[in-house]
């Protein structure tokens, strides 16, 4: 697990936020965090918790895992893995025991290739 890169979440925060043609305001309600919050973790003063980032993840309607990355809690190699799990889980076109077929294909091929999977441990959006 690498070490929380704050400065670097803040920036991508904002820039998201700006991209989303949200105010400071808009976005803390949105998500439920207060407005000084918002702007300590913008401004790379606090660590905001996963569930933060996930609350702000929805507000602005990206990823959490984006979010977990650019705070460092996730690698990139773990978040690619639980947006193929998130896909998977979430499209309605299969059923349920379809699904959990997927995964278990998915889980082989990443064994087959030596890469480790640790699926019950990842956050999820």
């Amino acid at each position: 697990m690498a070490s929380l890169n704050v400065g670097n979440l803040g920036e991508y925060l904002r820039e998201q936020r700006r991209n989303a043609q949200l105010t400071l305001r808009q976005l803390a309600d949105a998500a439920g965090v207060s407005n000084p919050y918002l702007s300590q973790i913008e401004r790379g003063l606090r660590k905001p918790s996963a569930e933060i980032l996930q609350q702000l993840a929805k507000a602005l309607r990206i990823s959490a895992e984006t979010l977990y990355v650019q705070a460092g809690i996730l690698d990139e190699r773990d978040r690619d893995e639980a947006e193929v799990r998130s896909v998977i889980l979430a499209d309605p076109s299969i059923n349920e025991q379809q699904k959990q077929v997927l995964l278990q294909i998915y889980e082989s091929f990443r064994k087959e290739n030596g890469l480790s999977t640790d699926d019950a441990s990842k956050p999820s959006s």
